[in-house]
């Protein structure tokens, strides 16, 4: 009996589908398969866009046109990739989404690879609900994927259920936005459920799956995120997952509707610009170009520590009572390869502050 998962926009949708799995069809043998992107923030892969089948080495065939990423895959330098670590620390199989080919070629991996595991069920999963957007709301940042995924799943003759965690948390919808689209809940993720993606939440950068795990494990209050500090509610809404008709999500998204018959991600990219106003890809190249020219800053906690009481001092008067690693990161002006070393500084110093997996900014220094 085999499930498939579809990680609408990668990266932490792809944690969130296995956290998914395990609260919805239980935690034994017979784990789903996840179909994701490999597009993983610039910190992680510094080239920027999705990553295809060439950028890897060790990946296994699944069909023609769809391969596994393995754990013992890795991406080709100067790419990065986080499936690979996934891939060892999960019991999940995660099979590669390529859209070099448009949503022709999405479509055609999701129909054979549908065709090859004959699943009992399939779900397609977006954290936050962007997959909802039509496009012209000025708080969209990340469109493409979702848009992509939705419509390639439109044009599968199979049952898919479009699933949606976390609405909201994203930054890219606000929940006031969401609440007339979103269906009925169909769970609401608990502390439980977040123990088989625990590791990972360690060491993932995903920030909307880890306010999605945070708040299951009862976090409330206001996370500041990415580089602009985008504040977040933590509400009781926040650990919901709903169904959503997935016609009625085509019928609202623009830029799914406009690239059913692109062959290509450059056609994708174009209609993006137009409908959207933007590529985010553009975003990734231009911020890449900028972050070369940026000089390293040496990370020690005699200097750190006073930039990061200057920071929670000005959070704090926003009304900000939680951030993420990434974006302390970005707002200490450290490179992003410096985050790991700032979380182990940071928690080692201060761990009654550390709110697994975000940082907690106290109401008092």
């Amino acid at each position: 009996m085999t499930r498939l998962i579809v990680a609408a926009g990668g990266g932490g949708d792809a944690v969130a589908a296995a956290m998914l799995d395990a609260a919805l069809y239980g935690d034994g043998d017979d784990q789903a398969v996840i179909l994701t992107y490999a597009w993983d923030r610039l910190l992680i892969d510094p080239v920027p866009g999705p990553r295809g089948p060439d950028d890897f080495i060790g990946l296994e065939p699944i069909t023609p046109a769809v391969w596994q990423v393995p754990a013992e895959a890795r991406p080709i330098a100067p790419a990065g990739s986080t499936l690979p670590r996934l891939a060892a620390e999960l019991p999940h199989t995660f099979a590669l989404i390529d859209p070099r080919q448009g949503a022709e070629g999405v479509t055609r991996q999701l129909e054979e690879l549908i065709g090859y595991l004959e699943p009992e069920s399939i779900d397609l999963l977006d954290v936050g609900g962007d997959i909802l957007a039509r496009g012209d709301e000025p708080t969209l940042k990340s469109p493409l994927a979702d848009a992509l995924t939705l419509a390639a799943c439109g044009q599968v003759n199979a049952p898919i259920r479009l699933l949606i965690a976390g609405p909201g948390l994203d930054g890219e919808l606000p929940l006031d936005d969401l609440r007339g689209t979103l269906g009925p809940r169909v769970h609401t993720f608990t502390p439980k459920d977040v123990d088989p993606i625990s590791s990972v939440l360690e060491w993932h950068p995903s920030e909307a799956t880890g306010m999605l795990a945070a708040t299951a494990r009862g976090v409330r209050g206001t996370c500041e995120v990415r580089d602009a500090g985008l504040p977040i509610p933590l509400i009781d809404e926040s650990p919901t997952v709903h169904e959503v008709d997935l016609d009625e999500a085509l019928s609202r998204n623009e830029l799914a509707r406009a690239i059913m018959a692109t062959a290509t991600l450059d056609e994708v990219e174009a209609l993006s610009r137009e409908i959207c106003g933007f590529s985010e890809i553009d975003y990734e190249r231009n911020k890449a170009l900028w972050l070369k020219e940026q000089p390293p800053t040496r990370l020690d906690a005699e200097s750190l520590l006073p930039a990061l009481a200057e920071f929670e001092a000005e959070a704090r008067s926003r009304g900000v009572t939680h951030t993420t690693f990434r974006h302390l990161t970005e707002a200490l002006n450290l490179d992003g390869t410096q985050r790991d070393d700032l979380r182990r500084l940071l928690i080692d110093s201060r761990p009654e502050q550390y709110t697994a997996p975000l940082w907690h900014i106290t109401a008092t220094t």
